[in-house]
């Protein structure tokens, strides 16, 4: 197990990493299943990645800065390392979802999209526990479950709303 790490920090990463998965496969698989069009399915991950990487360092800066703020408030990360780990494992996150898009087939990409968010989320949760909790399985399938339910919300959105060709 590793100790020391800021406690900040370390939600930063989870949760950035965790959300890019979670957001742009929903995005990817969304959009793959509501339209016929690679272009738009590559040009819809990458603005889905680059502006939630900035929105969630944002947001992670000023809800960070709200709390320094408080009286009595004894933190002691520094607002923009969190922003960046934030900004970076979100970048990192939401390309896992997205490599499939540029490298398969339009018929492929729902498929393989779900199972790369899986595998990194399953992936996520094992290692997170590794290095901290020492009770992997058990968060690898708990972060699987969790992200796994929030991901098939763009599945389902996307046949709902569906673009006929």
């Amino acid at each position: 197990m590793i100790r020391g790490i800021n406690q900040d920090y370390l939600r930063s990463l989870i949760f950035g990493f965790q959300d890019a998965i979670v957001s742009t496969t929903g995005v990817i698989v969304g959009i793959s299943v509501g339209v016929n069009d690679k272009r738009f399915i590559v040009l819809s991950a990458l603005v889905t990645i680059s502006v939630e990487a900035v929105s969630m360092a944002a947001g992670q800066y000023l809800s960070e800065k709200s709390v320094h703020e408080l009286p009595q408030n004894h933190h002691r990360d520094r607002l923009i390392t969190g922003s960046l780990v934030m900004f970076f494992s979100y970048i990192i996150g939401g390309f896992i979802p997205a490599i499939p898009v540029m490298f398969s087939p339009l018929r492929y990409v729902p498929i393989l999209s779900v199972v790369f968010a899986l595998i990194g989320l399953f992936a996520l949760g094992f290692f997170k526990a590794k290095f901290f909790t020492g009770k992997a399985w058990r968060s690898a399938i708990e972060m699987l479950v969790i992200g796994g339910l929030a991901t098939l919300i763009g599945l389902f959105t996307g046949l709902i709303f569906k673009i006929p060709a």
